[in-house]
């Protein structure tokens, strides 16, 4: 199926006449995250990407943009339903023995796996790499999570295991930290989020 794109975010919302930050829909969420600079990559990633470096090697110098089509909102929301249902929630000390271990899962996997194999199921239906970011966050209680952000045209979806709906950044419950960067899969950028709660940086 044939996908189309929008090319170069920021010459997006200059046309439209935003900023990241200045961009919001009916209900007064803002439907772009806004991001700043390189920031570290987690740990659990540097190792993922150390076993499988073609996963962390792609540049893409013009990022590319969804067009939310309502085919492609379908394909969406049953990738995010079909890979919830498939992995049952289990931590990496179960799994593999090991704290942080990001993986492909199968059928047991914590946050990060749902993410990935998300990312890869829409990749391989024709989604560019730099719209599926991997993303990390933090819960309403303070502990570290991971969601798969999808850039689109009407602004940055979520998927997530702990919730099944495809919201908007924006509209979750989240602190949002940082995420991959979409230019280069192997690096990641800090995340401007200040809607209402301040917490320390997230280092793994």
């Amino acid at each position: 199926m044939k996908r189309t794109m929008t090319w170069a975010f920021a010459a997006v919302f200059t046309v439209l006449g935003l900023s990241s930050a200045e961009a919001f829909n009916n209900n007064g969420a803002a439907i772009f995250m806004p991001t700043g600079t390189t920031t570290s990559q987690p740990i659990g990633h540097y190792e993922f990407c150390q076993r499988m470096p073609s996963e962390c090697s792609t540049r893409t110098p013009r990022p590319q943009m969804v067009e939310l089509s309502t085919g492609l909102w379908t394909e969406l929301t049953a990738i995010n339903d079909l890979v919830n249902a498939r992995i049952h929630p289990m931590s990496d000390l179960d799994v593999f023995g090991q704290p942080e271990v990001w993986s492909f899962a199968t059928d047991l996997g914590d946050c990060e796996d749902y993410v990935l194999v998300k990312r890869r199921e829409l990749a391989a239906r024709g989604w560019p790499l730099s719209a599926l970011l991997v993303t990390v966050v933090r819960q309403e209680n303070g502990d570290g999570h991971a969601v798969l952000t999808v850039v689109t045209d009407r602004g940055d979806y979520v998927l997530d295991n702990l919730d099944g709906r495809v919201r908007l950044w924006s509209e979750t419950p989240y602190l949002f930290v940082k995420r991959q960067s979409e230019r280069d899969t192997g690096a990641w950028i800090s995340v401007g989020d200040d809607r209402s709660i301040l917490v320390g940086a997230v280092n793994n």
